[in-house]
């Protein structure tokens, strides 16, 4: 893994034993298996107490010059309009034919500065995208190697940052900057986890200190150090899209239900023609939530069948659940099939069909709020 990119917390990962792995081309910690966590140790700490994930890896990026929201308004799916500076916003970069290149978080900072957060292993091609389609005077810059992302969750989270004097009285969505340690942090209400929580973007340089600070506040009540494994668990159990796997260039908004991430009445986003097209029409395939009712655990890529066994989908993500103790799945099914909530379905794993329902998403409560 000589040729991946590293976290500036990376020898803290190696020292607290944890499994490493290539993710989005970056070597990051996986599960904190050697030092008494393990993925479900972790995933039920961030359910319970609190988990603190280095998740540096995501990509960063600043759009700046007059008019920049506008501009990144005429890119990007979700509607900027409706938020005012200090608040963020889930957002879609699509392809023209409404494919789905990454999902991004916007934080708009002012009318003439846009903060994005893409996923690492799509950052270039996001960034180098809408800096092709920058007007003269706007600015984008790649940032991926300036700033840190240390994400904390869990209903212990805001007791962690209140312990270090960084602010927790934040709306949903919504972002301050703070200071720790002297050195400049910005404070985001946001995550991946459906727990209350925060991810802190500090400067790359000053990581480490803030890291050390949050493992050992978090240990303190009763937390610890979580890995993308755990990240992975705790998403697919609210429904959460991942891009790669449940979005993707051939899959759209509109079959992946993120169509409230969609300004439908905005003048121009990139896709927007093809996607009014689909959601007109109505997607060929929608993106559902299957509980397994036998043992078993399911994995992506995996057939799903009807009642009479006819092919009707492909599971997307597939994982076990550790707050619901069984399998649970998402899945693009054919909208032909006419399946519905409630509706019984089997997933084909290796052979063995596994029994399971469709059921309306997420599969455990939101606490987000």
């Amino acid at each position: 893994m000589t040729d991946l990119r590293r976290s500036p917390l990376h020898d803290r990962h190696v020292d607290l034993g944890a499994k490493l792995a290539d993710f989005g081309g970056w070597e990051m910690p996986i599960e904190y298996s050697a030092s008494g966590g393990g993925v479900l140790a972790e995933h039920t700490a961030v359910r319970q107490a609190v988990g603190v994930f280095d998740v540096s890896h995501l990509g960063k990026a600043t759009v700046a010059g007059p008019g920049a929201r506008a501009f990144v308004d005429s890119c990007l799916t979700a509607d900027l309009s409706k938020i005012g500076p200090g608040q963020a916003q889930y957002t879609l970069c699509c392809a023209e034919d409404g494919g789905v290149i990454d999902d991004v978080f916007s934080y708009l900072v002012s009318d003439d500065e846009v903060f994005l957060m893409p996923n690492a292993a799509n950052a270039d091609e996001v960034i180098g995208l809408i800096a092709a389609a920058a007007p003269v005077g706007v600015t984008v810059t790649n940032q991926h190697e300036s700033f840190a992302v240390i994400a904390v969750q869990g209903p212990r989270s805001a007791d962690v940052l209140a312990a270090l004097s960084l602010p927790t009285e934040l709306d949903y969505v919504s972002f301050v900057d703070a200071d720790f340690d002297g050195r400049p942090v910005r404070v985001c209400r946001t995550g991946y986890t459906g727990e209350r929580g925060y991810e802190l973007i500090p400067g790359w340089d000053g990581a480490v200190a803030l890291w050390d600070a949050l493992v050992e506040t978090t240990r303190a009540v009763g937390g610890m150090p979580a890995g993308l494994g755990a990240r992975d668990t705790l998403r697919t159990e609210m429904g959460y899209p991942l891009h790669g796997q449940d979005l993707s260039r051939d899959i759209t908004p509109v079959q992946a239900g993120s169509s409230w991430a969609v300004g439908w009445k905005k003048p121009a986003f990139w896709g927007r023609d093809a996607l009014l097209a689909e959601r007109a029409a109505g997607p060929a395939r929608r993106l559902r939530g299957l509980l397994v009712t036998d043992r078993g655990v399911p994995r992506g890529h995996m057939p799903v069948l009807d009642a009479e066994g006819t092919v009707i989908g492909e599971t997307t993500s597939g994982t076990f659940s550790p707050t619901l103790k069984q399998g649970i799945a998402l899945a693009l099914v054919s909208t032909a099939a006419g399946v519905s909530e409630s509706a019984d379905v089997a997933i084909e794993v290796r052979g063995r069909k596994l029994a399971a329902t469709v059921v309306s998403l997420p599969f455990v409560p939101s606490h987000v709020r």
